[in-house]
């Protein structure tokens, strides 16, 4: 279902299927009566194509919604310059709206302890919905910290509103 387009919602464009699953899984905890305002699109099917998508389809639609905010989800494939390049395909005028996130390698690499993708994906909601940073401190996720702290200050009030 998709998101009431008068009220702030998030859409997460994530770059493969473990990339989904772990916001499905992260989906899953949002506050009930918020769960229309955030919708998982379709993976992309690479990083560069999630960049892509997002110049030519969603640059437009977020001209029109105001009230819209993006989460690309990428694997980061042990780049230190992905974010940058990725952050370089976002018009200036969409950067507050826009968050980059993904695991430093790929899902993949992340070990079985943290359980599956979309257990995973709850786990880092919880975190988000306390504002504490036990999962988002694991060495595969801490390179997000800066991103994450925007998220929670636009991203937060609208899927977790009852804090």
């Amino acid at each position: 279902m998709s998101p009431n387009e008068d009220r702030p919602h998030v859409l997460v464009l994530p770059e493969d299927d473990a990339n989904r699953q772990l916001a499905n899984g992260f989906h899953l905890r949002v506050d009930w009566d918020c769960n229309r305002q955030m919708q998982v699109l379709r993976s992309a099917g690479g990083w560069h194509k999630v960049l892509d998508v997002f110049k030519a389809k969603h640059v437009s639609d977020m001209k029109r919604c105001t009230k819209r905010f993006m989460v690309l989800l990428i694997d980061f494939d042990k780049k230190t310059g992905r974010l940058d390049e990725a952050k370089a395909a976002i018009p200036e005028y969409l950067a507050d709206r826009v968050f980059i996130l993904g695991v430093w390698s790929e899902p993949e690499k992340l070990p079985a302890d943290l359980g599956s993708y979309e257990s995973l994906g709850a786990k880092l909601a919880s975190d988000c919905r306390e504002e504490i940073d036990a999962t988002w401190q694991h060495t595969l996720l801490r390179h997000n910290a800066g991103e994450l702290d925007r998220l929670r200050q636009h991203v937060r009030p609208i899927l977790f509103p009852s804090l």
